[in-house]
């Protein structure tokens, strides 16, 4: 049996530790293809599903707000602009709380404390959906009424632009009171996975943060949010994805009927 060099390991060793290592490399280059390849059928049979509906309607499904399936005179403005505005609120709130709950925990958390509180998170994270969207309508929906709508519909009437953004029907429904439920059910989702991700952050990054002047707690946050800058955009895209079933039942429950009802008064209220 020849050896190869002073290794002490034999040719066929080397050549069967090569041939292991080729089928692994292949095994993981199909599986990352088959994830592409994957997407692409999901996308061919989206736009070839979609074909008949947009050659029977055309370009002007994307800019009509009209939705009446006797006529068949259906548009797609109202959902698309009902699922961008919830969608761009629940971020603004969820992220920032989601942030500073993960840093809390990590970095600055007694660690008696840290337990409790990532069960918890993982518990908010493993509600139902559903069970978040009927809170939301009989309990968060008259709360939310009588302690903000009302109050600041009356704080801002007869002011022109406020007045528009703000007004509209106070009955506790609307584009911020789902934005705001939507913020809660991504919540967990996100101080969950950002919670991990500062975890992996390496001490060497913090120390290096002493060492160049930052303060106790200003170099664990520079450390840990530079560590997880790349992280949180797919993290947020992620928790979006997930919510993004319930929070087009919600919009299609509540707000269709007042935007079709309001015609050309397009962005009635927000609130």
């Amino acid at each position: 049996m020849t050896m190869a060099g002073s290794s002490g390991i034999s040719l066929s060793t080397l050549r069967q530790h090569n041939f292991w290592d080729a089928v692994m490399r292949h095994a993981t280059r199909t599986a990352a293809l088959t994830v592409l390849l994957v997407l692409g059928c999901v996308i061919y049979t989206l736009v070839v599903g979609s074909l008949p509906a947009l050659n029977q309607l055309g370009l002007g499904f994307f800019s009509s707000q009209r939705w009446n399936p006797v006529e068949e005179n259906l548009g797609g403005l109202t959902a698309i602009y009902g699922t961008l505005i919830t969608a761009l609120i629940a971020l603004v709130i969820a992220v920032p709380i989601s942030l500073g709950i993960a840093i809390f925990i990590t970095e600055l958390c007694p660690r008696w404390l840290r337990r409790p509180i990532g069960i918890a998170i993982e518990l908010l994270a493993g509600i139902p959906s559903i069970i978040y969207g009927i809170w939301g309508l009989f309990v968060f929906a008259p709360v939310f009424r009588d302690w903000f709508q009302i109050p600041v519909n009356n704080a801002v009437d007869g002011i022109p632009i406020l007045s528009t953004v703000f007004g509209g029907q106070i009955n506790g429904y609307g584009i911020l009171t789902a934005g705001i439920i939507l913020s809660i059910m991504i919540l967990p989702y996100i101080t969950s996975i950002t919670r991990d991700v500062f975890e992996t952050v390496p001490a060497v990054l913090k120390e290096s943060a002493y060492g160049l002047g930052s303060a106790h707690d200003g170099s664990r946050f520079l450390a840990s949010a530079g560590e997880a800058a790349g992280g949180t955009p797919a993290v947020t895209t992620h928790s979006i994805r997930l919510e993004g079933g319930d929070e087009s039942a919600v919009e299609f429950s509540y707000y269709v009927p007042s935007f079709v009802a309001v015609g050309a008064n397009f962005c009635q209220s927000v609130v």
